[in-house]
């Protein structure tokens, strides 16, 4: 079992940006894909972004492609999620999370929760308009 610690998030105008940090102990970290994932008020918790164990491979969901980045850090055991031209919309708490399998190839199959084993605590992100 791996666990996971986020933070980052907090309050920010439309337009601006912020970082979210998921730290990670326990099980061998470099070997796991990591996912970042929200849910707001009254909705499914939605994936946002992945990343493969290699850091070769990444999804992005459609309605942050080109203003989210997700990647990760080895030597410090911790995934970032770089959110840039923020709108109301991404208003969420937000969830890291890693991969049930070690090693998967790619990000197939990890669209879903039911992919992952470990999950943080969640962030809130506010974004005002």
């Amino acid at each position: 079992q791996v666990q996971l610690v986020e933070s980052g998030g907090g309050l920010v105008q439309a337009g601006g940006s912020l970082r979210l940090s998921c730290a990670a102990s326990g099980r061998t970290f470099r070997d796991y894909a990591m996912g970042w994932f929200r849910q707001a008020p009254g909705k499914e918790r939605e994936i946002v972004a992945a990343l493969s164990w290699s850091g070769t491979n990444t999804y992005y969901t459609d309605s942050v492609k080109g203003r989210f980045t997700i990647s990760r850090d080895g030597a410090k055991n911790t995934v970032y999620l770089q959110m840039n031209s923020l709108k109301p919309e991404d208003t969420a708490v937000y969830y890291c999370a890693a991969d049930k399998l070690r090693r998967r190839v790619g990000v197939g199959g990890l669209q879903t929760p039911e992919a992952f084993g470990s999950w943080g605590q969640g962030t809130q992100v506010t974004v005002s308009s």
